[in-house]
């Protein structure tokens, strides 16, 4: 309803389950499963709490688990992070729901911060499984078809987590910025654009991501980022006829929307 899904627990979020198993029914076919991925700030509470809020997906849906994807480089300054009073921690409230916690990216720390890590989860989860994997690898007969979603643990840990009038504080300070339109990216111009603004807000950029129409290609230019590191590469090619739109996301603390999006359109090429 409000572009968080953790906040639709009686709207969009249940009408996109209903919609999806009226669909598969009809057409007669089996559906072996939903997989919601919410973004990074999301509280999986209200998300959870969907299967049990609604007597038709309750009916027809069984949550089977909660999977937290912890990213080992910057877990640690998330999870320690101290919020404003009243304002959930975001980074807690993940791993105190998970079934099955990834630690993921572990090729790009120690072996003393993985160890720094995974004590800080189990700080927070005793006993939810822990896997180290990079790029996300990791056999699926571990993460999916597990039924490993307990509501009697939930309810420990949220003692009203089925009343249906719960309500969230999100930090405030953390917003998203989009930016859609046309033109073509000067790419070495692009690539110092960036660099500048990794170096000087680095910190502050959760995940940026986006689809990039580059000057002189034929191919979509897709690149995404957490904080100071930074990965793009050519990939599909723009489908005739097509509009090649540049889309960008950020999402952060203290963003500036005009700066992002003057700094970005800088970089296209005249007409």
């Amino acid at each position: 309803n409000n572009g968080c899904i953790c906040c639709t627990v009686r709207g969009d979020l249940i009408k996109g389950l209903k919609s999806i198993h009226k669909r598969t029914r009809g057409d007669g076919q089996k559906l072996d499963g939903i997989i919601i991925e919410t973004t990074g700030l999301a509280d999986p509470a209200p998300v959870a709490q969907t299967f049990f809020a609604d007597d038709y997906i309750q009916a027809r849906m069984m949550l089977d688990g909660i999977i937290t994807v912890v990213d080992a480089k910057h877990f640690l300054q998330h999870v320690r992070e101290e919020k404003p009073e009243g304002v959930e921690n975001e980074t807690v409230e993940q791993i105190a729901f998970a079934d099955r916690i990834l630690v993921n990216k572990v090729d790009l720390v120690t072996e003393e911060i993985l160890s720094e890590v995974e004590a800080e989860i189990r700080n927070v989860n005793k006993v939810a499984p822990i896997f180290r994997t990079q790029d996300s690898k990791i056999d699926l007969s571990e993460i999916i078809g597990t039924r490993s979603f307990s509501l009697d643990k939930v309810l420990e840990l949220d003692g009203e987590f089925l009343r249906d009038d719960q309500e969230h504080m999100h930090d405030n300070s953390v917003t998203s910025v989009g930016i859609e339109c046309e033109g073509e990216c000067q790419l070495e111009s692009l690539n110092a654009w960036f660099a500048t603004l990794l170096k000087e807000k680095g910190v502050d950029i959760f995940r940026m991501k986006g689809v990039l129409n580059v000057k002189n290609s034929e191919n979509r230019f897709v690149f995404q980022g957490i904080h100071m590191i930074f990965a793009g590469q050519p990939q599909s090619a723009w489908a005739a006829g097509e509009p090649r739109l540049n889309k960008l996301v950020f999402i952060g603390r203290n963003l500036d929307r005009d700066e992002l999006v003057s700094g970005f359109k800088s970089n296209l090429a005249s007409a």
